[in-house]
């Protein structure tokens, strides 16, 4: 079974999210366990821990960027458990700069908020493993 690491800072945007992912057409998404974290440092103390495939990251945290934790992943700063994850940049900055941005923080892909849940789901399954 897949994980999926869920940072966003709302609440109810972490609802949305699983619900949508544990209602999906597709098997793997549907199946995957879902953890969250609401600030970057929940998010490091989680990747230390626990391995996951996939971390779905919000730019605007509390606490920070969220590309300041996609640099750290890409540069080795932060040492998951079980290995390096895919990482989608979820954000309502949808400038062709951010996406760059993302891109050369080490962001696997782009999701851009407000998004359909379909295109969520599609983004999930892409970035999860086999």
């Amino acid at each position: 079974m897949s994980r999926i690491l869920l940072v966003e800072d709302e609440e109810l945007n972490r609802t949305l999210v699983k619900a949508v992912l544990a209602r999906a057409d597709i098997e793997a998404v549907r199946q995957a366990e879902i953890l969250d974290a609401g600030t970057l440092a929940t998010a490091r103390q989680q990747l230390a821990s626990e391995p996951v495939d996939l971390v779905l990251l919000d730019m605007n945290l509390p606490d920070g960027n969220g590309l300041t934790l996609a640099r750290e992943l890409a540069a080795g700063d932060v040492a998951p458990a079980g290995g390096h994850p895919a990482v989608v940049a979820v954000t309502a900055s949808v400038l062709p700069q951010d996406r760059a941005a993302a891109i050369e923080a080490g962001c696997d892909g782009f999701l851009d908020k407000p998004y359909a849940a379909a295109d969520l789901v599609a983004v999930v399954a892409q970035h999860l493993p086999g």
